[in-house]
């Protein structure tokens, strides 16, 4: 009995030991996959927020006093906010192809508003089926590369175009949902239509349907967001809005903000007064999110397409004025920067960063953010979320480049034979070259008639030209030789 009793005491404690390790396994099995739940980052639903035409230091948390932006400074308190942001050149249609893209406008060949023969050439011909043939050969460009909503919609979000866009259709770039399809639109007067020679309508080229967004009607988006939360599927709203881009029409309400105040002059009335308007349709936006959406998985970025300054000559239309010959198209600071937000509640933390970036790392973020890193690897951006999260700093001796072209492409795939000037700038220091002079030594619009540096912290308005200076002779080699390493058009890098 004493041995039958031992035989059978020792499996029982065999498999008291096994019950006990495995109940060890399964709480740490649990307790592991808790916490790789309670740390994993869902994939968020994306909302792009474009300004078109507008100075970077124009929103109250830039520290402008006057213009009133309550609706984006509330976005920035909730935002990573890096305020010292470079745009690759200064004017919308190469600027929002590098939004698509993650390419520089040399890179993507997507350098112009225009393609051959140009603004002018397109207006004299006589029919829509002459005009759009011409003009689509272009559009091949976009059709070839890898965009953000193209990858994104291979991973199953929906993806929706709103506002400026110069591709042709929407489904050009890989948008699955769109608004702009390059169709003239009958009646519409603030842009989006071309007027041929023969007096027939066609689209301008910049947004056509499109540029309702905002100015009409926030309704396409309102409907895309809710079927796409009925469907379950992450989704990425395109709202770049034809805001505050002249003209500038804003309803009287928005005029009146500013209209009898005395620290603003008559030039500055009607542009400030579309700021104003395109901050509301962003507060409308946001608030829609967060009411009919998970605001807390939505990565909400802010950029500006370039820069817009209110000059001193009147134009017909109404109060508008033109633009300074410092800013839109030009290669200074007022067409140049931009600030960029990053809002993603509960993973990126509030904070201002100085580091220097440039629009370029906006493709790779998202991407990154998406869950899509290995897409970015041909990129040449940054991913800005470990600096947002607060989990790393940017380089703070990093370089941020860009050129700038006319308006009007010569011809497709050459970039070298446009380009008016290059520029770079690392730490304070910032150099502009000039190229293709004609016989007079006049760049395109005649803004540099030969290489200029400029230390931003001491001259920020760049009327200072230190080239020529002794003691800039290293920092002009250096910039020049790391200028010259990026800027490589006939090998597409």
């Amino acid at each position: 009995m004493q041995r039958s009793s031992s035989l059978t005491t020792i499996p029982c404690r065999r498999v008291l030991i096994l019950v006990v390790f495995c109940i060890a396994v399964l709480v740490s099995c649990v307790t592991r996959t808790t916490h790789i739940w309670a740390n994993a980052t869902p994939t968020p639903n994306i909302v792009m927020i474009i300004s078109d035409d507008q100075t970077y230091r124009d929103f109250g948390f830039m520290g402008h006093r006057i213009i009133q932006t309550p609706h984006i400074d509330r976005l920035a308190q909730q935002s990573a906010r890096y305020v010292n942001g470079y745009l690759p050149t200064s004017v919308c249609s190469p600027s929002l192809a590098t939004l698509l893209t993650g390419l520089y406008p040399h890179q993507s060949g997507i350098h112009y508003n225009h393609p051959p023969p140009g603004n002018g050439g397109f207006n004299k011909m006589k029919s829509r089926q002459e005009y759009e043939a011409t003009r689509s050969k272009a559009f091949g460009l976009i059709q070839a590369v890898d965009t953000l909503p193209r990858l994104l919609s291979a991973e199953g979000y929906r993806c929706l175009q709103t506002g400026k866009f110069w591709e042709g259709h929407y489904r050009n770039a890989g948008f699955t949902a769109g608004m702009t399809i390059f169709e003239p639109v009958p009646g519409q007067t603030f842009g989006g239509n071309r007027k041929l020679a023969s007096g027939i309508l066609a689209a301008h080229g910049n947004g056509d349907w499109g540029l309702k967004i905002g100015r009409e009607t926030m309704q396409p988006i309102y409907d895309f967001i809710r079927n796409s939360e009925k469907e379950q599927a992450p989704w990425l709203v395109w709202y770049a809005p034809y805001l505050p881009h002249k003209p500038h029409d804003s309803p009287k309400n928005y005029f009146d903000l500013y209209r009898n105040n005395k620290s603003v002059s008559k030039n500055q009335i009607a542009y400030y007064a579309s700021c104003s308007q395109f901050d509301q349709t962003v507060g409308d936006l946001i608030q829609f999110v967060e009411k009919e959406s998970d605001a807390k998985n939505t990565l909400f970025l802010f950029v500006i397409d370039n820069g817009w300054t209110p000059g001193l000559r009147p134009m017909k239309y109404r109060e508008n004025y033109h633009h300074t010959k410092s800013s839109k198209r030009s290669p200074f600071e007022d067409g140049l920067r931009s600030p960029v937000l990053i809002r993603w509640d509960g993973v990126v933390k509030p904070a201002t960063h100085r580091s220097l970036i440039s629009s370029i790392d906006i493709v790779p973020t998202l991407l990154h953010a998406a869950g899509q890193g290995d897409q970015t690897k041909k990129l040449s951006g940054f991913n800005l979320l470990p600096s947002a999260k607060g989990e790393s700093a940017l380089p703070v001796d990093r370089a941020v480049y860009g050129a700038i072209y006319p308006g009007d492409a010569s011809s497709l795939g050459h970039p070298e034979r446009d380009v008016a000037h290059r520029w770079i700038r690392k730490g304070n220091l910032k150099l502009i070259t000039a190229h293709n002079q004609n016989a007079q030594g006049k760049t395109w619009n005649d803004y540099l008639r030969e290489d200029a540096l400029y230390n931003l912290a001491d001259d920020p308005g760049e009327t200072n030209n230190l080239i020529r200076h002794n003691s800039s002779a290293a920092s002009v080699t250096e910039l020049r030789t790391l200028l010259d390493a990026w800027w490589k058009p006939e090998k597409g890098d």
